[in-house]
C-alpha cells in the first residue's frame, strides 16, 4: 500500500502555505451566511470544487454549518467525479492517507472494508494522483471538524443506483458525514447559467435523480446522494446559488456553484425543544437548591452538538442573573445546564439565589448563532448597519470585551445609545469605534410565560 497520497494542486486551487490556507478558510467561514440557529448539522452536503477564488465562498455555506459537528463526526465519505484519468466505478486511492498543507487525514480502512465485494469499487493510485474535485474539500473538513477519517471516492462511468449503493453501505450514524464535490454548469454566457443552474437546483431539492453531466460535472455522485438522501427521508436545502460571474470571473463564459445540505429532519428549532431547554435550566437550579434530583440530560441528538447560549433570570420583569458563552465550548445541553446555574448563584451583580425565591423566578434560554465578523468604512456606517431588535454585538478591543444580547435593544432602542453603553461595558468609552473589533449574532430564545412562547 502507498502510504501517502500529497497535495497535487496547493498553490493553484488553493494557498500552499499552512498559516495562510488556514487563514484563508478561517475568513471564508467568517463570511458565510451560515453558523444558524438550527437543532444539530447535516447528515450530507453537495459543495463545489474550484479554485477558492471562485467557488470557495459558495462551500463555505456549507461548512460553516458543520461547526456543531466537531467533536461528533468521526468519518467522511467524500465523493467527487473523476476528472482527469477515466475509470469504471467508484476509485478507492491505495494510500493510507491525504496530505494538505494543513496536515494529513488517514484513510478509515475499517470502511473501506465494509465495500469490499461490491463489483463497482475499485483501487486506482492513477485517478487520485491529479484529482482536485476531493482535495480541495479537505482543508474546509479540517478547519470545521478537527479530527476525522476519510473514504474518499472518485466516481468515473457508473450508474446513480450503483452509487447510492456504495452510500448505503458507509450510511453509518450521526459519527459519518457524506459530502458531494460537484460544480454546476460549464462555460454559458453568464444569464443562461443562472438559469440552467437554478433548474438544477429544483432537481436537487426535488430529490431528482435524472441531472445529466451538462447540468453538473459532477452528476453521477450527486444523482447517486440524491437515491439514498430520498430513502433515509432527508430534507434537502438550497445554501447559495451562484457562479464565477459572481465571484471572481468574467460573465461571457461561467462556471456554476451551489451548496446543499440534507438534514434528518427539519433543519429549524421549534416550540418543543425551547421547553426541553428550559426544563434543563430549572432542573439545574432546582437541584442545586435541593428541591430535587438532577435529571439526566435527554439523549435528543441536538442536544449532543457544541452550542453557545445564555440563560438569564428574571422576578418580576426585573433581572435576576445572567451568564453564557460567546463561543460554542460545550454541548448544548450541557450548555444550558452550566450557565443555568452560574447566572443563579455566580453572577456577581446579585446574591445566589435562595430557594424561597425559585418560584418567582422565570428562566430564558437564549441560543447564539457563530458571531460574525462586521465589516464598516466608519462610525456612522456601523450605526447605518446595525439592526436593532435583531443583532447582539461583541465588541472587542485589545485585552477588553464585552457583548449585548438582541434583547437588550428593548432598553436601548437608539444604535447611538445602544454602542455607546456596550463600549461603556467593556471599559472602552474613549475609545474610537475604528479601533474595535466587532461581531454580531443572533438568538433563538425562549422564555417561562404561562402559556406562551416567547421564540423569535
Amino acid at each position: 500500500m502507498i502510504s501517502l497520497r500529497p497535495a497535487a494542486v496547493a498553490g493553484a486551487f488553493y494557498p500552499a502555505a499552512p498559516r495562510e490556507l488556514a487563514r484563508d478558510v478561517d475568513d471564508m467561514l467568517g463570511l458565510s451566511a451560515g453558523g444558524g440557529l438550527v437543532p444539530g448539522f447535516p447528515k450530507a452536503l453537495i459543495v463545489p470544487h474550484a479554485g477558492y477564488v471562485y467557488s470557495g465562498g459558495v462551500a463555505a455555506e456549507a461548512y460553516d454549518r458543520l461547526r456543531p459537528a466537531r467533536g461528533i463526526v468521526r468519518r467522511v465519505v467524500l465523493l467527487g467525479p473523476s476528472h482527469r484519468v477515466p475509470v469504471r466505478g467508484l476509485a478507492l486511492p491505495e494510500a493510507a492517507a491525504f496530505e494538505t498543507p494543513l496536515g494529513r487525514v488517514q484513510i478509515d480502512q475499517a470502511a473501506v472494508g465494509l465495500l469490499a465485494g461490491l463489483p463497482q469499487v475499485v483501487v486506482s493510485s492513477a485517478v487520485h494522483a491529479e484529482e482536485h474535485a476531493l482535495e480541495v474539500q479537505l482543508p474546509f473538513l479540517q478547519r470545521v471538524l478537527g479530527e476525522f477519517s476519510l473514504v474518499p471516492l472518485a466516481v468515473g462511468s457508473a450508474t446513480p443506483s450503483e452509487v447510492a449503493k456504495v452510500i448505503e453501505k458507509l450510511w453509518g450514524g450521526e459519527e459519518t458525514l457524506i459530502v458531494v464535490s460537484s460544480d454546476l454548469s460549464h462555460y454559458h454566457a453568464y444569464d443562461e447559467a443562472r438559469t440552467i443552474d437554478r433548474g438544477t437546483a429544483t432537481a436537487i431539492l426535488g430529490f431528482s435523480a435524472d441531472i445529466d453531466h451538462e447540468q453538473a460535472c459532477g452528476a453521477t455522485p450527486v444523482a447517486g446522494l440524491l437515491l439514498a438522501a430520498k430513502r433515509h427521508g432527508l430534507t434537502a436545502q438550497l445554501l447559495d446559488l451562484r457562479n464565477s460571474g459572481d465571484t471572481a470571473g468574467g460573465r461571457g463564459r461561467v462556471v456554476g456553484y451551489g451548496s446543499f445540505a440534507f438534514w434528518d429532519g427539519a433543519p429549524r428549532f421549534t416550540a418543543e425543544h425551547g421547553r426541553i431547554l428550559l426544563g434543563i435550566a430549572r432542573n439545574s437550579i432546582e437541584a442545586e437548591l435541593g428541591v430535587c434530583e438532577a435529571q439526566p440530560l435527554p439523549g435528543a441528538a441536538w442536544l449532543k452538538p457544541a452550542c453557545a447560549s445564555f440563560v438569564t433570570l428574571t422576578q418580576n420583569g426585573a433581572l435576576r442573573g445572567c451568564i453564557g458563552t460567546l463561543e460554542a465550548e460545550r454541548s448544548l445541553g450541557e450548555d444550558v445546564r452550566h450557565n443555568a446555574r452560574a447566572a443563579a448563584f455566580s453572577d456577581t451583580r446579585f446574591a445566589p439565589l435562595a430557594r424561597a425565591e425559585l418560584a418567582a423566578t422565570r428562566m430564558e434560554v437564549s441560543l447564539l448563532a457563530t458571531p460574525k465578523l462586521l465589516a464598516f468604512a466608519d462610525h456612522a456606517d456601523l450605526i447605518a448597519q446595525l439592526r436593532p431588535g435583531v443583532d447582539g454585538l461583541i465588541l472587542e478591543c485589545g485585552g477588553s470585551r464585552a457583548t449585548f444580547l438582541p434583547q437588550v435593544w428593548d432598553g436601548l432602542p437608539d444604535p447611538e445609545q445602544f454602542l455607546a453603553e456596550l463600549k461603556r461595558k467593556a471599559g472602552l468609552a474613549g475609545v474610537s469605534t475604528a479601533k474595535c473589533r466587532i461581531r454580531r449574532y443572533r438568538v433563538l430564545k425562549w422564555k417561562e410565560e404561562p402559556g406562551e412562547d416567547d421564540r423569535t
